[in-house]
């Protein structure tokens, strides 16, 4: 009986998921290389929430980029002309390509940013703006290589309706496009199709989603300002800014790519440079910022929103 009412008394209080996660106790140091995950999950849950509520004006600025004959229709023509002949839900084709990519291709870009901004001293010493850019393009480039199959399903779900009915791929969601691409164009094409010009955006928008968002969030806060949602919004905001005038050239280059047809007679562009001097030589060179209200109407709450998601994640697992 004592034996029992002594394991009655030390038995242990019912405790939450988060409560039995593995904490770090006051005083006690952990290595910091254990907590790199922490940024891979981040990134994830972040840019999957301000991708799939940024959507919409994502696929507009992909119709607008893939304007080329016929009048040009402005943001919010292209948004009534998507809703008129495809219906409400023709503005989410995709999403779930959108969400899939994001969770590759953003998890990876801000983990490995993390850990390149570790491998480059920042334990010790705050980073120079330089070398913030060095990590965040190399970042940039790493998650667009591992995110490539998922970015082009979700480029040619979204242009699928702007085609004629015969010349439509009709993907039913991501697992059927890249099934399908993979059978009829090869495995190899995922990476072949596309890849250099989004690692080259990859690394030109990182630069400014990432690096910038430091850089800005870093001279607020020596401005006096708190370290709380404001800020995080303010950072953001200007990050998205710098990162749509950085990246609107070779994203129209890549969406061209991507969804020119490799079935005989339909290649016009053969690669980044070839894609953006065609385009300045045919069409001049404001074409190389067709879209960029939709650019940055789509950047601006899709950085904002995974800015702050991120932040109020790090606020949440900091213990972890």
């Amino acid at each position: 009986a004592p034996a029992a009412a002594a394991a009655g008394g030390s038995k242990e209080p019912h405790m939450g998921m988060e409560a039995r996660l593995p904490r770090t106790e006051p005083g006690q140091k952990r290595n910091p290389m254990l907590s790199l995950w922490k940024g891979f999950v981040q990134g994830s849950v972040g840019a999957a929430v301000g991708g799939s509520c940024a959507h919409p004006l994502d696929l507009i600025k992909v119709r607008m980029q893939l304007q080329t004959d016929g009048p040009k229709l402005n943001m919010l023509q292209m948004g009534g002309r998507i809703v008129q002949t495809e219906g409400a839900l023709g503005l989410m084709k995709g999403v779930d390509a959108s969400a899939a990519r994001q969770l590759v291709y953003s998890g990876v870009r801000f983990g490995m940013y993390d850990v390149l901004k570790r491998a480059a001293g920042e334990e010790t010493a705050p980073l120079s703006m330089f070398m913030k850019v060095i990590c965040a393009a190399g970042s940039g480039a790493i998650g667009a290589f591992a995110g490539n199959p998922g970015d082009l399903a979700m480029v040619r779900m979204q242009a699928d309706g702007k085609l004629p009915p015969e010349q439509r791929r009709n993907y039913r969601n991501i697992f059927d496009a890249v099934g399908k691409i993979a059978r009829t164009e090869g495995v190899a094409s995922m990476w072949r199709t596309g890849v250099v010009p989004n690692m080259n955006r990859a690394a030109i928008i990182t630069v400014g989603q990432l690096a910038a968002y430091d850089q800005c969030k870093q001279v607020l806060l020596q401005s006096g300002f708190k370290d709380g949602i404001p800020t995080h919004f303010s950072a953001s905001f200007m990050a998205a800014f710098i990162a749509s005038v950085m990246s609107n050239p070779v994203d129209v280059a890549k969406t061209r790519l991507m969804n020119q047809r490799s079935d005989g007679g339909g290649q016009m562009y053969t690669g980044t440079v070839n894609a953006i001097t065609t385009m300045v030589r045919i069409e001049g060179p404001l074409s190389l910022y067709k879209g960029f209200a939709a650019t940055f109407a789509r950047q601006c709450p899709y950085v904002v929103i995974t800015w702050i998601t991120v932040e109020q994640l790090k606020k949440v697992m900091k213990d972890w």
